[in-house]
């Protein structure tokens, strides 16, 4: 996907080959970021399956957007880029009904993919290199200030620790997660590979909406 290459320049390590995986693709109406938590209600006997066998072998599945289709029924097309999902705390409340909480790890793009008889999307997927570190520049200050209200009013446990505001990567992953922005543009904010445009991106947003002085 030459295509991937050109859209974002900084996604790939140069200095190492890229790592690639054999993944099942669990298509949503919600994005994935890093380092996020997502409770997720299974009841589907594909995702059954897919939950069961990744337990089992201690693996992740991918999260992607819907590009088109619905997460219920014939099989969804996933935008290619995601987020890879392991499976944390898991309980079965019900027959045919499993709740598991998994948490966001790398992001990855899909090269090819295929659709098993029972509708579940394999893929070959590589991942896309980690953002550098980077502190929050002094100007995004009032956005740190906006986090820590959100955690405060959905509680620390909505989140998963250890809670880093001061990293400017983590920082724009928790505000894009949970401000209530189009699906569209959280893809996008998933998509870029720069930490302190994407935290542009949010500021303008705050901003936009009154949330933070302009100064």
């Amino acid at each position: 996907m030459n295509w991937l290459k050109d859209k974002l320049p900084l996604m790939f390590d140069t200095g190492n080959a890229p790592r690639s995986l054999d993944i099942p693709i669990f298509p949503l109406h919600t994005v994935l970021y890093p380092e996020a938590l997502l409770p997720l209600k299974i009841f589907e006997p594909r995702y059954m399956d897919m939950v069961k066998n990744c337990l089992k072998d201690d693996t992740p599945f991918g999260v992607c957007l819907i590009q088109e289709g619905n997460e219920v029924g014939a099989p969804a097309t996933p935008h290619a880029i995601g987020t890879l999902a392991q499976i944390g705390q898991w309980d079965m409340p019900q027959l045919g009904i499993l709740h598991i909480m998994t948490h966001g790890g790398e992001r990855f793009f899909i090269e090819e993919s295929e659709t098993a008889r029972d509708g579940l999307i394999h893929a070959q997927v590589v991942l896309m290199a980690a953002e550098a570190t980077q502190t929050v520049p002094p100007e995004f200050d009032g956005s740190v200030a906006v986090l820590h209200h959100i955690i405060d009013e959905l509680g620390e446990a909505r989140f998963a620790q250890p809670l880093r505001p001061d990293d400017a990567s983590w920082l724009g992953y928790r505000l894009a997660e949970t401000l209530p922005l189009k699906a569209s543009v959280k893809q996008d904010l998933l998509e870029l590979n720069d930490s302190l445009m994407r935290l542009k991106i949010l500021w303008e947003f705050l901003k936009r909406h009154g949330l933070v002085d302009p100064g």
